[in-house]
């Protein structure tokens, strides 16, 4: 199957308006499925070629509803490669930071904005009021609880103000013909970039294995939230075209096959 979307982007949180010198400030993530080819059927006949041959093309388009029991077998037991015989394209709008983190992920292709080749937009991210901001503990045994309303105020602040100077540096290196690729050192982290990042269901699973923390996998995992907004909604999307292979992954643990 062949999904092409024209629906409006996924968004965890709401957009910021430009202020008068046209900084916008957000503190959400935009997260689109633009292309995928995936189904349950993928994974039975990529299986099935190991004790079928040729008879399994029988099974490209099989109902998988009939084969659940081989999708959770495959998944409990560890055999992961037929979980890669599928595709899914998503477009990220996030800050700089958050693909820093999803890069480490070399089982993805990425191809991101450049600031080389384009003028990058002055939008930045700052954390919403919902947004944990205190480390409580040592690492590797830590939580983040809640900050206060002066803390909340201290990082829009701070935030808000640096972008703003770092942005009309930037502005002022190109004015004065500074090429991009060195105008825009001056940038932050939390600017926007945008990427298409495409994976397979089995590089997903790894993903997300990672980037989500649930009370109910077998290993705790502990993103920083913003990497996790964005694994959110892509689970979402996965979730509608893999139902069988969420609800295995679900089922054993998120362990990654």
């Amino acid at each position: 199957m062949t999904l092409d979307t024209a629906q409006e982007p996924d968004v965890t949180a709401g957009s910021g308006a430009a202020g008068d010198d046209g900084v916008v400030f957000r503190s959400d993530v935009t997260v689109e499925l633009v292309k995928a080819s995936a189904s349950d059927a993928d994974v039975l006949f990529a299986a099935r070629v190991s004790t079928k041959g040729e008879q399994s093309l029988e099974d490209v388009e099989a109902d998988a509803s009939r084969s659940v029991g081989l999708i959770r077998y495959l998944m409990r037991d560890r055999h992961g490669s037929p979980f890669e015989h599928n595709s899914m394209t998503f477009y990220v709008q996030a800050p700089i930071f958050v693909f820093r983190e999803f890069m480490r992920h070399r089982i993805a292709s990425y191809n991101e904005e450049s600031g080389r080749y384009r003028e990058l937009r002055p939008v930045f991210y700052v954390p919403g009021p919902e947004r944990k901001l205190r480390q409580v503990g040592k690492p590797g045994a830590y939580t983040f609880e809640d900050g206060t309303p002066e803390q909340h105020e201290l990082v829009t602040r701070a935030t808000q103000d640096a972008c703003r100077t770092a942005y009309a540096a930037y502005q002022e290196m190109l004015a004065a013909g500074v090429a991009r690729e060195v105008a825009r050192i001056v940038l932050p982290v939390t600017t926007y970039s945008s990427m298409y990042v495409t994976m397979n269901a089995r590089a997903l699973m790894n993903f997300l294995s990672l980037r989500t923390k649930r009370e109910d996998s077998t290993f705790p995992s502990f993103p920083q939230r913003e990497i996790e907004m964005v694994a959110e909604v892509m689970e979402a999307r996965w979730a509608e075209l893999m139902p069988l292979t969420h609800q295995a992954f679900d089922a054993n643990g998120r362990v990654a096959p």
